[in-house]
């Protein structure tokens, strides 16, 4: 049987999520403190290996830029597909909710938008497996375990994904757009739902717009004409969260 594949992660939020959901192979501690002090006594607690090395070798092994001094081995699921998606729906007795990401470039966006699907228990991401970021070690630090926790769709053709979506397991597409007429409260996102989110600079693809069976906008009351998408998947899917509460 293969491994199972693991990630570096840095800093001890990360570090201590990661332990909490007994995701962790191994721990590197290169400075002491009192944080460092609780998760070495956690980690011995639960046999887990501790080694001990210098700052600049610690971030060669891990390659975590900003570690606080400490990192850990992490057990990660394997990302899935098209199949993998289509099993999951399957198996799921409520209506689902899935986070759609376009294109997304930046790590930090991915990772902050991983945190959010597992604080608001949506069923899984999806990301195309081109042109996008994908789960790399500053992912999986800003996702604070996250991304050991959701459900992570890598799929080759993100149209036909939202169409087979549509057809085949019955979900409404909703995607997020500046220049829609509905805002964001207006709508009902209680039903299977896709809640799809585009890049940093140039919002949905035309294709995948025309895939959505409805677009819908976040209410701007200041200057700026947009959120950072990790911010904007955090107030949509709160709105679903607290729709179907």
């Amino acid at each position: 049987m293969p491994d199972k594949p693991t990630c570096w992660i840095g800093g001890t939020h990360a570090v201590r999520s990661a332990m909490q959901c007994g995701q962790v192979q191994r721990l590197v501690v290169a400075a002491q403190g009192r944080h460092r002090h609780d998760l070495i006594a956690l980690a011995q607690r639960h046999d887990i290996p501790v080694d001990y090395t210098d700052t600049n070798r610690l971030q060669q092994q891990s390659g975590v830029l900003r570690h606080q001094g400490i990192a850990a081995q992490v057990t990660l699921p394997p990302v899935g597909n098209e199949t993998t998606l289509d099993e999951l729906l399957s198996r799921l007795t409520y209506p689902p909710l899935l986070l759609v990401l376009d294109r997304i470039t930046d790590p930090h966006n991915l990772g902050a938008c991983l945190r959010v699907a597992d604080a608001t228990g949506a069923d899984a991401v999806i990301v195309p497996n081109r042109r996008a970021v994908g789960r790399t070690p500053v992912v999986c630090k800003v996702a604070s375990g996250a991304a050991a926790t959701v459900c992570l769709i890598q799929i080759t053709n993100l149209a036909r994904t939202l169409q087979r979506l549509q057809h085949q397991h019955g979900l409404s597409i909703a995607g997020l757009a500046e220049d829609s007429a509905m805002n964001l409260y207006q709508s009902d996102l209680t039903g299977p739902l896709a809640l799809v989110l585009g890049n940093e600079g140039e919002g949905l693809r035309r294709l995948t717009r025309t895939r959505c069976d409805q677009l819908l906008r976040l209410p701007m009351q200041g200057q700026v004409e947009s959120l950072n998408v990790a911010v904007a998947a955090g107030v949509c899917l709160y709105e679903a969260l607290r729709q179907r509460s």
